[in-house]
């Protein structure tokens, strides 16, 4: 993997990538200043395909398709120049795909063959705000796709715009921008967050695994009057240690 001076190590993302994106989210939403309850994930239902492939994450190649106009096919250099792009782009990558034909679904550009190109090219998976197809082959490769819905056909899938800003699911992305997918949708990370967000995500969990759900798990050696009061204690501490570090309570 090529590193950016300004990105996070190997080592960083893979640990990052043990967290499922709610864990992701409950650190990330201590060190921003987006609004963590509308901003920076998919605001629209979409359908993890591999949900056994877990997380991903990186860095967010983009492109924008229209697989129902016919025009954009003549483009004889669209397929070469974008994935000149993406080879040009340290990874790990994944890419963002806006779908112009959004509601309808015409086509799709990921299947068996976009999943063996783009994962040699450092892809860990798309996510598309339209159709994908060839599940089977595109999970064999391991490259994870998160979609509105499967499709039959690629109709005239052709790139029409790629590094540009795109929408996908409710949710602005910008190239550059560090993402995290899974079965429960996608998270996108500002830049000015990257720094922290790997301590806040340890610290955050850590906390809630020592005071809330150790509570809760303790039932069994109590009362419910018992347990009411350790879960009231353990919610007083978990808010205290979160404002002393983050000055934010967290989840209440």
């Amino acid at each position: 993997m090529i590193t950016s001076p300004d990105r996070l190590s190997a080592g960083e993302l893979l640990e990052l990538r043990a967290f499922d994106t709610p864990t992701l989210h409950n650190g990330w939403e201590q060190i921003t200043r987006a609004d963590p309850a509308r901003e920076g994930f998919n605001l629209e239902p979409l359908t993890d395909w591999m949900p056994n492939l877990g997380t991903i994450i990186g860095y967010a190649v983009t492109l924008v398709i229209e697989p129902g106009n016919p025009a954009h096919a003549k483009n004889s250099r669209a397929w070469p120049d974008y994935r000149r792009y993406v080879g040009s782009i340290p990874g790990p990558k994944i890419v963002v795909v806006q779908d112009l034909d959004k509601p309808r679904t015409y086509g799709s550009v990921w299947g068996e063959v976009q999943a063996n190109i783009h994962h040699q090219l450092g892809c860990a998976g798309a996510i598309v705000d339209g159709g994908v197809r060839d599940i089977p082959q595109m999970q064999a490769v391991g490259f994870k796709a998160l979609a509105r819905r499967l499709c039959v056909g690629h109709a005239h899938g052709t790139p029409v715009r790629w590094g540009c800003d795109v929408e996908v699911f409710g949710t602005p992305v910008r190239p550059g921008q560090l993402v995290a997918a899974d079965r429960h949708g996608f998270l996108v990370v500002p830049r000015e967050d990257e720094a922290e967000l790997l301590a806040a995500v340890q610290f955050m969990e850590k906390l809630e695994r020592h005071t809330k759900i150790a509570a809760a798990r303790s039932g069994h050696e109590c009362t419910t009057a018992e347990l009411l009061d350790r879960l009231d204690a353990a919610n007083r501490e978990f808010k205290a240690q979160a404002l002393a570090r983050f000055k934010r309570a967290g989840e209440g």
